[in-house]
């Protein structure tokens, strides 16, 4: 207990002093926000300790970063919660081979964390001035294994379907079916559902081999609705 004070303390401290340690932010986001909540997978540790989050915040927000909580992005969306990235992550399995399709691009954060574990990641955004600004960020860093488009994540993206992994980044009231008719055998998806007023949770969509789908309910979340154009 006092180890994780500590790192909180610290953490806090280099967040307070507006630095350029970024390096030594992210590495005490992950020891006291990511682990210390339960996500092990190395991949995705490794992920998140890469990422530069502070490049996919509004400038205004920059010293919060690495804070422990969602942050505005303007349009009324948000960048998650840094332990949420990684936990949604972390529940896909992705793997280098994966084609990934991610509802909700936003800041483009977590496409980035995707793009270090996956083959290739197709991102809709429907807020034209979103996508744009996000697809300028990831170009800059030099990502070139994400496609960005502006668009009805609903439909999701069927000329390049089946995808081997789906994340949603925005709640819908409901399981899209469009999404699930996307996704491949043997493929996850993972997503938040309920109305932005009331109860809602991350839900596991899986589809094995026999294209036979099961859905669970794994933890109590709050995002931002998902809307259609």
């Amino acid at each position: 207990m006092m180890k994780w004070f500590l790192l909180t303390l610290i953490f806090n401290l280099v967040c307070s002093q507006n630095t350029d340690s970024y390096e030594i932010k992210r590495k005490l986001m992950v020891e006291g926000q990511i682990e210390r909540r339960g996500v092990k997978d190395e991949d995705v540790l490794m992920a998140v300790r890469k990422v530069e989050r502070e490049k996919f915040v509004p400038k205004k927000y920059i010293d919060l970063a690495y804070s422990d909580r969602p942050l505005p992005i303007g349009y009324k969306q948000t960048i998650s919660q840094p332990y949420i990235v990684a936990y949604m992550t972390e529940q896909l399995h992705v793997e280098k081979s994966h084609k990934v399709l991610e509802i909700g691009t936003g800041s483009g954060y977590q496409a980035a964390v995707l793009a270090e574990l996956s083959n290739h990641i197709f991102t809709i955004e429907i807020i034209p001035e979103l996508a744009e600004g996000s697809e300028k960020v990831l170009k800059e860093l030099g990502y070139q294994n994400i496609t960005v488009r502006s668009g009805d994540g609903y439909k999701g993206w069927p000329e390049e379907a089946p995808f081997d992994r789906i994340i949603v980044t925005a709640a819908p009231d409901k399981i899209p079916e469009k999404l699930v008719e996307q996704l491949a055998p043997n493929g996850r998806m993972i997503l938040p559902v309920g109305r932005s007023n009331f109860a809602q949770h991350l839900y596991l969509v899986k589809k094995d081999e026999t294209e036979n789908i099961t859905k669970e309910k794994i933890l109590a979340v709050r995002f931002v609705p998902m809307v259609k154009e």
